[in-house]
């Protein structure tokens, strides 16, 4: 049975669009100063949203397929070793970047912190993408 991966697209979708606003940069700079705090806020919400869609999904993936080994009890680093090794993902250690920028937004508030991870969440989005691509096609 294929995994529901309705779930994943939209949270990509959205970060994808939540996104596209800074990405104008003449619309961007052009916005207050407290609508780029607002909106910086929203894109890292949107960015733990989607990071945990697709772990999970992975996980749940992995599962099913244990071709590469068996997730039950895995951390989150051999979670991520063995989506490598199924071709999920290609990079653990950028993946478990993601996981501590994850964890780090849901624990405190900082500027500093909020500024990395929504960095982050840039480099996120198409990795991710590529990772939905690779459940896409061994869905089945």
């Amino acid at each position: 049975m294929a995994l529901d991966l309705s779930h994943l697209i939209a949270s990509l979708g959205a970060l994808e669009r939540a996104q596209s606003i800074p990405a104008d940069a003449a619309g961007w700079d052009k916005l207050p100063p407290t609508v780029r705090e607002a909106v910086r806020a929203g894109v890292i919400h949107t960015f733990e949203v989607a990071y945990e869609q697709c772990w999970k999904i992975m996980r749940r993936w992995l599962e099913r397929n244990p071709v590469a080994g068996d997730p039950a009890g895995a951390t989150m680093r051999q979670i991520y070793r063995l989506a490598a090794k199924s071709g999920l993902i290609d990079d653990v250690d950028l993946w478990m970047e993601f996981h501590d920028a994850r964890n780090r937004t849901s624990h405190t508030y900082d500027c500093k912190v909020a500024e990395v991870v929504f960095s982050l969440s840039i480099r996120f989005l198409p990795e991710a993408q590529r990772a939905l691509k690779a459940l896409e096609a061994k869905n089945d």
